[in-house]
Formats: structure tokens, C-alpha cells, sequence
């Protein structure tokens, strides 16, 4: 089976992970991805990220690694309500062990050094 140059390309593009309850910065951070030709999946909170990465409490069964989506890279806001990124991240890092080398950037508006280097 042979595959078009246009599906090989998107074959190849790095897919990122945006997770953010500000849909305007969502959308800003997402503009910047798409300009680096990156697939970019949204997500307003950390409870629709673990969903869309398959690791949502919800699930009947244990987390199957073959069934979450590749995912290059994740960028995700640190103030969010109900889980902010610390703990959207420290859980995606126990319970996937594919995703344990995955990048990470951490946006956040705050100045505070112990959050920083936490």
C-alpha cells in the first residue's frame, strides 16, 4: 500500500497537546504550533486532556498504552481550575508509560519562584 506524499506529510507532523481554560490563548498557542506545521488537538481543561490522552478516571479498564494517541509534545497552562498543570502532568507521568519522555512546557502568567522551580 502506498500512501500520498500529502498523508506522509501529516504522517510526520509533531502532534502537540494545548491544554488550557483560556480559549484565547489556546488559540494564540495553537496559531503558533500550526505555523511550525504541527498537529494540535485542544483541550480547556486537565480532566478533557486525560480523555483525550485515554487517561480519564471514567475508564472501565487499566490504561493500554497502544491505544493513546503519539503525542510529541504538551504544553499546558498551570493555573486551571479543578486540576492545574502540575497535577494534570504528574498524573499523565504515573499512569502512561509512553508518555513519561514526552516535553513538556508549563505557560503561566505567574511570577512566583517556588512555582517556578517546582
Amino acid at each position: 500500500m502506498e500512501v500520498s506524499s500529502s498523508s506522509k506529510k501529516e504522517m510526520e507532523q509533531p502532534h502537540v497537546v494545548v491544554i488550557d481554560d483560556c480559549r484565547a490563548t489556546r488559540m494564540i498557542i495553537t496559531l503558533l504550533f500550526k505555523k511550525f506545521s504541527c498537529k494540535v488537538t485542544n483541550a480547556e481543561s486537565g480532566f478533557e486532556a486525560l480523555e483525550i490522552l485515554g487517561l480519564s478516571d471514567d475508564k472501565q479498564t487499566s490504561v493500554n498504552d497502544n491505544k493513546i494517541p503519539k503525542v510529541d509534545m504538551i504544553s499546558t497552562d498551570y493555573n486551571m481550575p479543578g486540576m492545574n498543570g502540575y497535577e494534570l502532568l504528574k498524573k499523565i507521568k504515573q499512569e502512561s508509560s509512553t508518555m513519561k519522555d514526552v516535553p513538556v512546557v508549563i505557560v503561566s502568567s505567574n511570577n512566583d519562584p517556588t512555582l517556578i522551580n517546582k
